[in-house]
């Protein structure tokens, strides 16, 4: 038997196997190239699999899903393995295809996973749910949400049923775009298809309206999981510890962790550190607020320094609140270098942080730098809302930038702000 420790030792006897009979096994083989391909022996298992042939063994599709997969990593040489399968004669099925797509999804090129899914649709294969849902993963994860709903309409029209894969991936894609509207729109289509969400389809939800403060709304959410016989989890009620905090209700935060053992969740060491660290976080933006609006400003810096130092994770209203400080204050300069080291640390940011700083260059006129703000929070996920677009067009009318002004004011029209 192989050990697939010693590749080498391993290549070695197999090579003796297949001098010691004439034909191999293709189960048998098959199950060797597997144990190759996990450990990403992509050469090694193409040669294997041209010696098996010598010998006057051919391949199943099962072997040649192997080596598709095998080079999972590898798109392009992938893509020219499978246009030699097709010259050679050999049909390959849907996992092939499934595998290939992922691959062209995984190095972000959307683009020519669509190409492909068209160029086997009808042809090579049947397109499958699987195979959508991959691409509409894609796209919403680069934040391509209309391109990815227009896939999952003509994904409808040609008669693949969509499953709760396909509408929480399109529910996540909506909500990090803010279109929390769409995004619950789609939870209700779900249910009148009798397609049940799951966990983590609320739990998205849950997530997305928390971080935009309507701690309510998400509450809601939660009281209709619940209903539906849907067990939450404990990502469900740190998420909404999360958002108690962020809207400086303690007293519901501590209920909902409180309420976690009552429901059978058992709270881990994220669940504590958002406790603790929500007590601590209210506590300092109280105090950082206190000193920039009494014009303590370097006291404030220090103070935001120091609770980072002490491993405390600030939040958005951390942010916010020291930044509008320091360019209320004259100390756009500063605000900068504190935003450049929270984007450096990967902090998450939102757009208030970000709608502060354009504000804050809006003021003092510098209008190109408002506008490469704009265009920097969404190369960073963050998707400007109305008042961002409003903070801008109102300084560039003031300037006379009418033609820009009109520009952006259309923008706006188109994504729906206005």
């Amino acid at each position: 038997s192989l050990s697939f420790e010693n590749v080498d030792d391993d290549v070695s006897q197999f090579n003796r196997m297949l001098c010691m009979h004439h034909t191999t096994p293709i189960i048998e083989f098959n199950k060797i190239l597997d144990s190759f391909a996990k450990m990403m022996q992509c050469p090694t298992a193409a040669s294997l699999s041209h010696r098996l042939e010598l010998k006057g063994s051919v391949p199943s599709l099962v072997t040649l899903n192997i080596l598709i997969n095998c080079f999972y990593h590898m798109v392009k040489e992938a893509l020219h393995f499978h246009d030699k399968l097709l010259a050679q004669g050999f049909q390959l099925n849907q996992v092939s295809y499934a595998t290939l797509i992922n691959g062209v999804c995984r190095i972000g090129d959307t683009r020519a996973a669509i190409k492909f899914l068209r160029k086997i649709d009808g042809r090579l294969a049947k397109p499958n749910v699987e195979m959508y849902n991959t691409i509409i993963d894609a796209l919403c994860k680069y934040q391509l949400v209309s391109e990815a709903y227009g896939l999952f309409s003509e994904m409808t029209v040609k008669g693949i049923s969509a499953n709760v894969v396909t509408y929480s991936t399109l529910i996540y894609g909506f909500c990090i775009v803010g279109k929390l509207k769409e995004a619950l729109g789609l939870l209700n289509v779900m249910v009148l298809k009798t397609i049940n969400p799951n966990v983590c389809t609320y739990n998205i939800l849950v997530d997305a309206l928390c971080k935009e403060g309507k701690v309510k709304e998400a509450k809601s959410v939660l009281a209709v999981m619940l209903k539906a016989c849907v067990k939450s989890n404990v990502i469900t009620y740190s998420t909404l510890m999360d958002g108690y905090f962020l809207v400086y209700e303690v007293k519901k935060a501590q209920h909902v962790f409180n309420a976690m053992s009552l429901m059978g969740v058992t709270p881990d060491v994220h669940s504590y550190n958002i406790m603790i660290n929500g007590f601590y976080v209210i506590t300092y933006n109280s105090l950082i607020d206190g000193l920039c609006k009494n014009g303590h400003l370097d006291k404030a810096i220090a103070l935001f320094n120091k609770m980072k130092d002490r491993g405390i994770r600030p939040n958005t209203f951390t942010f916010t609140i020291l930044l509008d400080g320091l360019c209320k204050g004259g100390r756009l300069k500063d605000a900068q270098e504190v935003f450049q080291d929270l984007l450096t640390k990967e902090y998450h940011l939102d757009v208030y942080p970000y709608n502060v700083m354009i504000n804050g260059y809006c003021k003092e006129g510098l209008l190109e730098e408002a506008l490469t703000m704009r265009s920097k929070m969404e190369d960073n996920g963050c998707i400007p809302g109305a008042v961002t677009f409003e903070i801008i067009i109102n300084a560039l009318f003031e300037k006379d930038e009418n033609d820009k002004a009109e520009k952006l004011l259309h923008e706006m029209i188109a994504r729906g702000l206005l």
